[in-house]
């Protein structure tokens, strides 16, 4: 089991792929003649709707219920049967079926984050709403951590590529994931299934449905995922990325059979467990000096499998969800009045080792303690008239409020730790007993046993309130029954207010090395200036200055005066001002609260998204589209603690001399982002077969990118970010037990601006971590073996996803010129060069399918055990090491199912 960083020759992988494909394309085009006869039969969509054909698929993509063929919107359906078969567990899992997702977790459980077509937001900073928007049964969650856990009675999950704000509104610039629950049923039915695997792996589940009374029948379902960390601690023996989550959810349905129907839901899912564990991917000299003093680290070298990790604090998430919805309709004729309320709250705590070694320097956590509030409620109103023009025409409004609290303590190895690269900085010259003496004389407070001291750190609390409103539409226009334009609208209102109450307790953090610089270069120079006009030949004392100063005072105030020039002029040049080397163990400046008197904290934006979609039906089994799409994500401030003024207001709070000490520009908040697409569309559905093929061509101006440095976050706007791509999907049927399927994306993602990037200018640069190709391959044979019913069902893909570089570069690879302050990124770029990651997953199951319900599998993920970090970052406070999060290693199991 050992890692990677590269995988096989991305051209051999290319050609097997191509190669694949190339037998599924003409199996589709074959079964169009006889698909066509086929279609023929059907007058209507939803005739195609209801026939078995396990080729038509019902989306809501629209917000109206059409086949996935009609819809004029790339789509990728995962259905209930798959989600069953390849034993995904949660939205994660997904990413293995559709080549155009891409999940990620990262720093903890909340840290997960999803991307379409290589635009997703980074998920460390609980202030960024992802671009890529969930929705659960039309109710909108705010951040991707309040839908991460498995649901037992899940329809389908529909991934909707590109901007999506005309109908899923301000946070849909990159894409919609929405997952659709069954309704309850007025047939007692239900499930209950069981399964064990390695890791000791434990999950049970079960559903059930049925009436109350004639006009109201119910649903519940439950279920418990309980496993071992696949990495061990090697301080205390504890697992780490270990699975230990439970839900339960209840729905009631109001249906008696007239115009309006009501769909209630309630659900409460909770998480503890101990994630994400780090490997040391690179060394530096730093850990010397933490395995000097006790300390151990990860590292590759020495631990090629990855499977033992070492820190001192284990990284504990505590995450809970609970909401209620309600969903009533209302027809009216040929017109149908939808409204749908939600109300929900999400907890976190955790705790995490922030040096991700095993001494006991620095703890705490990117998002300590937070509580999200939220409730929505939408209206729409949609038509279903049988002359040419349709409408759907609705309003939305958001509350929310978020409240965040996060911290990073010293702990009784840091002052050591320090010390020892303190002496590296200054050659020995310097410990931080002698640096407490030295300031303390400078600065007239006693500093001694102050700097570095356990218990230390900062303190950080922001809340945040949102509130916003939308105004969307769409009108469909069928100039014949084959060719329909849709054109749609959405106006959004968003405002944003935060009051952060942040506190630095780093005693070091909190001197002014300026100042202090300033009086030690006054004192020097002053000290030469004497002793040369008193002809010593070395600087004067205290006791001969002060005699100079008594019997010569005009002299003196002169040499005083001209001193103190050349200080001010020069202590904020790390020539002359030797304590500026320093500034980088200032790891925890404070942060100037706001609202001030020059920073308000608010935002109040608004934006209008629009398409233009022109579909037709070529054939009644063929259609094609053209779309142009617009997005609008709503600006986001920084909730962590590296939230900082941005320049302008900086310098207003030093000109006015607000400024707290050591206070830092940075970006308090970054500026909304806006998305474009232009997109054609091609989808066939035949009896036999399915294919879809899109190209477009994506952009996003002003992305809300999120860089880790180190020691913190930076949040800023990308200029501009262009992919173009292809996808492709497309199943055949070649028997009635077979079904072969294959989806494939590739993309060419460009930086076309992005000059102030934490790394430097990265325009005209390839896009990091999104690989050029993606592709899925799946089988699945379905046979019925004896005249009882029963049938042996087996399932395979194969996902795989070429080698791409990780990062655009490391930040602890810059290298800045002590006397000029230029910096050179090429080092950073460099450095992140040998890091690539390719995927190559394999998962499997065989399933015995008894007539009577019982269903007994075996089932395997990532069977060939492929090992590869999934992304790296600088090591914390390790100069220039690098860490990285490994991925889950091959997991298999057994499980039983029984349907009634």
């Amino acid at each position: 089991m050992k890692f990677s960083a590269v995988g096989r020759a991305a051209t051999v992988r290319s050609a097997l792929l191509v190669g694949t494909a190339a037998l599924v394309v003409p199996s589709v085009a074959s079964a169009q003649e006889e698909g066509q006869e086929q279609a023929a039969e059907y007058d209507t969509a939803e005739e195609q709707a209801e026939s078995p054909d396990p080729n038509i698929i019902v989306v809501t993509a629209t917000k109206r219920e059409q086949t996935l063929q009609e819809v004029p919107v790339a789509v990728s359906v995962t259905s209930a049967e798959t989600i069953e078969r390849a034993q995904i567990r949660d939205i994660a899992d997904l990413a293995t079926v559709v080549p155009s997702l891409r999940v990620s977790q990262l720093q903890s459980a909340f840290a997960t984050s999803y991307s379409i077509r290589g635009f997703g937001t980074d998920g460390n900073n609980i202030g960024l709403e992802p671009s890529v928007a969930m929705f659960v049964d039309g109710v909108y969650r705010s951040r991707a951590v309040s839908q991460i856990s498995d649901l037992p009675d899940i329809q389908r999950v529909e991934v909707l590529r590109g901007p999506q704000s005309t109908l899923f509104g301000k946070n849909a610039s990159a894409g919609v994931i929405s997952i659709v629950t069954k309704e309850p049923e007025f047939d007692f039915n239900g499930m209950v299934e069981a399964s064990y695997g390695n890791y000791d792996a434990k999950v049970v589940k079960g559903y059930i449905t049925g009436p109350i009374s004639d006009s109201v029948a119910f649903s519940a379902g439950a279920g418990w995922n309980n496993r071992d960390g696949y990495l061990t601690n090697g301080v205390n023996g504890q697992d780490v990325n270990d699975r230990n989550r439970w839900f339960t959810r209840g729905q009631l349905l109001f249906d008696n059979g007239g115009p309006f129907t009501a769909r209630i839901i309630g659900d409460y899912d909770k998480i503890e467990e101990r994630c994400c564990g780090v490997v040391n991917v690179r060394p530096s000299a730093e850990i010397g000096a933490i395995q000097l003093l006790g300390g151990q680290v990860n590292d590759f070298r020495n631990n090629p499998d990855g499977d033992v990790i070492f820190t001192d604090v284990d990284p504990i998430n505590e995450i809970e969800n609970y909401g209620i919805s309600g969903h009533l309709d209302y027809e009216l004729g040929p017109v149908t009045l939808t409204s749908i309320t939600s109300y929900r709250e999400t907890s976190l705590m955790a705790d995490q080792d922030v040096d991700f070694t095993s001494l006991d320097a620095v703890t705490g956590a990117n998002i300590g303690d937070a509580a999200i509030d939220t409730f929505t409620q939408e209206l729409r109103i949609a038509s279903d008239f049988d002359g040419p023009l349709n409408f759907l025409l609705g309003g939305y409004y958001f509350d929310e409020t978020v409240d965040t609290s996060d911290q990073i303590v010293f702990g009784e190895d840091f002052r050591s730790y320090a010390n020892l690269l303190l002496q590296g900085a200054t050659d020995g010259a310097q410990n931080v007993d002698s640096l407490e003496a030295t300031l303390s004389a400078l600065d007239g407070t006693d500093y001694t046993g102050q700097f570095f001291a356990e218990g230390q750190g900062f303190f950080n609390n922001i809340v945040q309130d949102n509130e916003a409103y939308s105004i969307f539409g769409n009108l469909d226009f069928a100039f014949t029954d084959r060719l329909v334009l849709t054109l749609g609208a959405n106006y959004t209102k968003d405002k944003k207010q935060i009051v952060t109450n942040s506190t630095s307790t780093d005693v070091f953090s909190n001197v002014d090395l300026v100042g202090s610089g300033n009086r030690a270069i006054f004192a020097q120079g002053l000290a030469t200036q004497v002793g040369t006009l008193l002809g010593l030949g070395r600087p004067a004392t205290q006791a001969e200055i002060g005699a100079f100063a008594g019997a010569n005072p005009a002299g003196f105030q002169q040499v005083s005066a001209g001193v103190q020039a050349f200080a001010d002029a020069n202590d904020t040049n790390p020539a002359v001002n030797p304590l500026l080397a320093l500034r980088p163990l200032q790891f925890l400046p404070p942060m100037q609260n706001c609202p001030n008197a020059v920073e308000d904290c608010a935002t109040d934006d608004d934006d209008w998204s629009y398409n233009v979609r022109l579909a037709y039906e070529v054939t009644p089994t063929l259609n094609v589209y053209a779309s142009w799409a617009t997005g609008y994500k709503a600006p986001s401030f920084n909730l962590s603690r590296d939230s900082r003024p941005l320049e302008g207001d900086f310098a207003q709070l030093q000109a006015q001399g607000l400024a707290v000490t050591n206070l830092r520009p940075g970006t308090r908040f970054a500026e909304a982002e806006n998305s474009e697409v232009f997109e054609l569309g091609i989808k066939g559905n035949w009896d036999y077969a399915a294919a879809n093929l899109t190209v477009f061509q994506q952009n996003i101006k002003d992305f809300q990118a999120n860089t880790f440095t180190g020691t913190s976050f930076i949040l800023s706007n990308a200029g501009k970010q262009e992919t173009f791509g292809i996808e492709f999907d497309g199943n055949v049927r070649p028997t009635d037990s077979l079904t072969l399927n294959v989806a494939m994306t590739y993309l060419d993602p460009i930086y076309d601006s992005f000059e102030n990037s934490p790394v430097g200018d990265l325009s005209g640069v390839q896009v990091a971590g999104v690989p050029e190709l993606s592709a899925v391959f799946g089988a699945t044979y379905n046979k019925e073996i004896n005249d009882a019913g029963d049938r042996i069902i087996l399932r395979g893909d194969f996902s795989y996803q070429s080698p791409v570089q990780m990062l655009n570069g490391l930040t602890n690879y810059i290298v800045t010129d002590p006397v000029t302050g230029e910096r050179n990124f090429e080092p950073a770029r460099d450095a992140a060069l040998p890091f690539t990651r390719e995927v190559n997953s394999l998962n499997a199951s065989i399933t015995y399918a008894m007539d009577m319900g019982l269903e007994l599998t075996l089932w395997g993920r990532n069977l060939l055990d492929e090992r590869y970090i999934t992304t790296i970052f600088p090591a914390v406070a390790q100069g220039q090491a690098i860490s990285g999060y490994p991925n889950q290693p091959r997991t298999y199991g057994v499980a039983a199912k029984f349907k009634f």
